[in-house]
């Protein structure tokens, strides 16, 4: 059993050692241009259409102002301590709510895709958690917890774990039987058949899943820190509350731009890993 898993460690990692070479025959400087120049366009088309929409005269510019005012105030923003206690704080309850939304979800996950009891009882339920606005839950959240971390922290775990569970359950269902068999036939039982062939084999649509878990947790923190407002505990989500109620508009949409950078960070890395993941599974070319 150990001998014959060790082999195919062993092949996959001469594989990967392979496409290594090949990633390494196209200039490193040629891969990054290909990969953001389509982004670079859709900035400045987006921040070009913006300006003409403030040219139109649609909208007062003290109400919607330029992009070239935005990115003043956002520099300033910037340059100022308390942005980055801010980032700081919101970054932390970011990375405490998601890190409880992925134990729960994976092993919510597991089990449901297991037990068919549990899968018939509480299986459309997670779906249904899932579809459910996060904001829906804060009336509940502010009884339950106050107006504290807490809330903020049920509301993010609730937006996030569903996601996370559908995206384990969906992996494991749709594992090949030709490869439990096989697994099976060299051995693998119990945490072996998950750790080398259940796991491999549902990584796609986990690392799926965990992207938009993600996503849910960044947009139900977002709303928390809008309707949550606790003194002495700075964060994006208020500043821009803060922002409004005071009508600088030009420091309300450079925080949204903040939150849009953060959420487009964490994309990237989610990316990466999706990428590696098709790479591994030969779904993709190295590019």
């Amino acid at each position: 059993m150990a001998t014959d898993l060790g082999t195919a460690e062993r092949t996959i990692t001469g594989l990967d050692a392979l496409d290594l070479a090949d990633r390494t025959a196209t200039p490193r400087g040629a891969r990054v241009w290909a990969a953001a120049w389509p982004k670079v366009l859709a900035l400045g088309l987006a921040v070009g259409l913006w300006q003409v929409v403030v040219w139109s005269g649609w909208r007062p510019e003290y109400i919607l102002p330029a992009p070239a005012t935005v990115a003043a105030a956002l520099v300033d923003l910037v340059r100022t301590g308390g942005f980055w206690s801010s980032v700081v704080n919101t970054a932390g309850r970011a990375l405490s709510g998601y890190s409880i939304a992925i134990a729960i979800g994976l092993v919510l996950g597991v089990a449901v895709a297991r037990i068919r009891v549990l899968r018939a009882a509480i299986g459309s339920m997670i779906t249904a958690l899932q579809t459910m606005p996060s904001i829906a839950w804060f009336p509940l959240a502010i009884v339950l917890f106050q107006l504290s971390e807490q809330a903020i922290l049920f509301v993010v775990v609730l937006g996030a774990a569903p996601s996370i569970a559908n995206g384990v359950i969906a992996g494991v269902d749709y594992v090949p039987p030709l490869l439990l068999r096989a697994g099976r036939n060299i051995g693998a039982r119990g945490w072996r058949l998950y750790r080398y062939v259940i796991g491999p084999a549902s990584l796609p649509h986990i690392v799926s899943g965990l992207k938009q878990g993600w996503a849910f947790c960044w947009r139900s923190l977002m709303a928390g820190e809008l309707l949550v407002i606790i003194p002495g505990r700075p964060a994006v989500g208020t500043s821009l509350e803060q922002h409004r109620g005071l009508s600088e508009y030009p420091e309300m949409m450079a925080d949204m731009i903040v939150i849009l950078v953060i959420g487009l960070l964490v994309d990237a890395v989610f990316g990466a890993a999706d990428r590696a993941v098709r790479t591994r599974w030969g779904i993709t070319e190295n590019r």
